[in-house]
């Protein structure tokens, strides 16, 4: 029997609000993409929007628990959050 990644019910709605924005999903496509994750830089330079923009986006994100921040001195990798993400897809396919 596989493990199933339950989420709570307030994670559930994080989740569904964080990825109901088309510019967060954009950024969790890019994050999910490589393994190792993606800079902020990076992000920054596929969008045209402000920092503090960016930076909210990157927040709502990584409060939905969807990606973990890794600092590294001034800089911060983002890395995709797959445990979570697969809870809330499995959450929808029992629905």
């Amino acid at each position: 029997m596989s493990k199933r990644n339950t989420l709570s019910e307030g994670q559930l709605r994080l989740v569904a609000k964080a990825l109901a924005d088309g510019r967060r999903y954009q950024i969790l496509q890019q994050v999910g993409a490589k393994a190792e994750g993606v800079s902020c830089a990076e992000i920054r330079d596929c969008h045209s929007v402000t920092a503090a923009t960016l930076s909210h986006h990157i927040k709502e994100l990584e409060i939905a628990g969807l990606i973990s921040i890794v600092r590294e001195g001034k800089f911060a990798r983002l890395l995709l959050r797959r445990d979570v993400l697969n809870g809330y897809l499995e959450h929808l396919a029992a629905i």
